[in-house]
């Protein structure tokens, strides 16, 4: 079944540490094109958030977007400048001597001194976040392919109908491309009686009609056509990405089409190429996004 290379994902997985969102989202793309997002803290999972989203997905541009909250995700830490601590008290026991000061240095007054104590954060990611976050990664891709094998099974419906459509123009096609020869051959009979030429050259006249049957010939066109439909059928339900190999049928559909519009020469024909070219335009625009 193909897939639609558009879709959104979502997942979150949190405890009583840390909680965990991550948001996908997907377009077409030539290739398969990652574009993630995280704490610059978490940079180094980012190899392996690539590898899961590459077992779901394999081809389109898929923006990646995480954000982790929660206080145990950092241990704080008290720590005092014990070098500085001892300068403001040796100063400040200056300050007393100096002036004959009677008041006492207190415990408070020494820690109320700019920088004397610090807090630094030390990161706290343990085995159990990154397993979360793996998980968290794994839900939101997977949540990211089902929307878009749900978008390739309306697209599959969509493709299969209009399929049927042009193959319905070309069996209306194949009885009536030999009328086009005969009334070719009618109308070149009466313009030769129109100018009083009763005594017709029939050799000449199957001549002219030869000449003519040859040139709107499309039997072959018609077979090539059938051919791709049948091809783009079989396409239909392979179970691997097809998009690049549907783009190039859908191609050579179209020159078999255009070629029949330019060769036939008959007002019936063209209106069923016209009908062709409307269905096959929007089987291209439905094929820019599979996988």
């Amino acid at each position: 079944m193909i897939c639609s290379m558009t879709g959104f994902g979502r997942s979150k997985v949190e405890n009583d540490a840390f909680q965990i969102t991550v948001e996908m989202k997907s377009v077409n793309h030539r290739f398969l094109e990652m574009s993630i997002r995280l704490p610059k803290q978490m940079m180094v999972f980012e190899d392996k958030i690539r590898k899961i989203i590459a077992q779901q997905v394999r081809r389109g541009r898929i923006e990646v977007s995480i954000s982790i909250t929660g206080e145990g995700l950092v241990e704080r830490k008290l720590s005092v400048n014990w070098s500085l601590l001892e300068q403001y008290q040796s100063i400040m026991e200056d300050i007393k001597g100096k002036f004959q000061l009677q008041d006492s240095i207190t415990l408070g007054q020494l820690m109320a001194m700019p920088e004397v104590t610090a807090i630094e954060e030390v990161e706290n990611v343990n085995e159990q976040f990154e397993n979360s976050l793996y998980e968290a990664v794994r839900q939101a891709a997977h949540m990211l392919k089902m929307m878009r094998d749900g978008e390739g099974e309306r697209l599959h419906k969509d493709i299969a109908y209009r399929l049927q459509e042009i193959h319905n123009c070309v069996n209306a096609i194949i009885p009536h491309a030999p009328i086009v020869t005969h009334k070719y051959r009618e109308r070149l009979e009466n313009r030769l009686k129109e100018l009083h030429n009763q005594d017709l050259d029939e050799q000449r006249l199957l001549t002219e009609v030869a000449i003519f049957a040859e040139r709107c010939d499309i039997h072959e066109e018609l077979v090539r056509l059938q051919s791709h439909l049948e091809q783009f059928r079989e396409t239909l339900q392979i179970e691997e990405p097809v998009g690049r190999k549907m783009d190039f049928i859908v191609q050579e559909m179209h020159r078999e089409i255009n070629t029949i519009g330019s060769k036939a020469n008959d007002l019936t024909i063209s209106k069923y190429v016209v009908e062709m070219k409307n269905n096959l335009e929007k089987i291209r625009e439905q094929v820019q996004n599979i996988e």
